[in-house]
């Protein structure tokens, strides 16, 4: 069935297409949520929580733009609703350590799996800030705007978490590996 139909008959409260679109987007919905929690059981809470909105506000899609988009932006908001009703803590860094953010990709070529259990380790303003701009490519402006911060602040936390990021990954026990093998050693 395609979606705009799948749509309409959610939009009538039907059960079984809204099964159906529980499975034809779950997986998705999923793997973004686990971007913006800080484990599975996260996600999973944030995922039930999203699907509920869906229904609820199914009504409200007008079929302009995309539908998944539309999904999309509801888990991400979902999620950052979350950690809205906590109060950041601001963790300081000493800065000296690391400066330089970059990692080369020559080097280093890291598991999946396992980066995204570093990400979902980071502080909840970091990981928030990072994800939304270095994987949804919204800007510190927009970004400021939905956690309610300055972009000084998003900025900030957006290089603390790639700061994090590099010291984990590098050391690493797959990256020594990767390292030490492309030396030669």
């Amino acid at each position: 069935m395609d979606v705009h139909k799948l749509v309409k008959k959610c939009q009538k409260n039907n059960r079984e297409a809204q099964s159906e679109l529980f499975h034809l987007y779950k997986d998705v919905l999923f793997a973004l949520s686990l971007k913006y929690c800080k484990n599975h059981d996260e996600a999973e809470d944030n995922l039930q929580d999203v699907f509920i909105t869906i229904f609820k506000k199914i009504h409200q899609y007008k079929f302009k733009g995309s539908f998944e988009g539309w999904m999309k932006r509801i888990t991400i908001n979902k999620a950052i609703d979350k950690y809205k009703k906590t109060p950041f803590l601001d963790i300081e860094l000493d800065e000296n350590i690391i400066t330089d953010t970059t990692i080369d990709p020559d080097i280093v070529q890291f598991p999946l799996d396992e980066l995204l259990t570093f990400i979902q380790s980071l502080p909840d303003s970091y990981r928030l800030v990072f994800n939304l701009y270095e994987m949804d490519n919204y800007s510190h402006k927009e970004i400021a705007k939905m956690l309610n911060i300055s972009e000084g602040t998003s900025k900030s936390n957006l290089h603390r978490a790639k700061v994090l990021l590099k010291k984990k990954i590098m050391s690493s026990n797959n990256c020594l590996k990767k390292i030490a093998i492309s030396n030669g050693q």
